[in-house]
């Protein structure tokens, strides 16, 4: 499943945030990171504003196997 965790930078005093949907994507325009699911944008942060995303996937998350030879 898609996930993203937002960080915003300390002086800002705003919470980090995780989210995540079976249809999120993430875009970058106009200096916008627009964040959108199955009904449409949820969430778009200005570029200015300096927040780190970093996606979070569960399946990213996972050791990667060992393959045999």
């Amino acid at each position: 499943m898609p996930a993203y965790l937002i960080q915003h930078p300390a002086e800002q005093r705003r919470e980090d945030m995780l989210i995540e949907d079976e249809e999120l994507t993430l875009a970058f325009t106009s200096g916008w990171a627009v964040f959108t699911d199955g009904k449409g944008v949820c969430l778009a942060i200005p570029a200015g504003q300096g927040a780190h995303i970093q996606r979070m996937d569960s399946d990213m998350t996972e050791e990667p196997q060992a393959q045999a030879e």
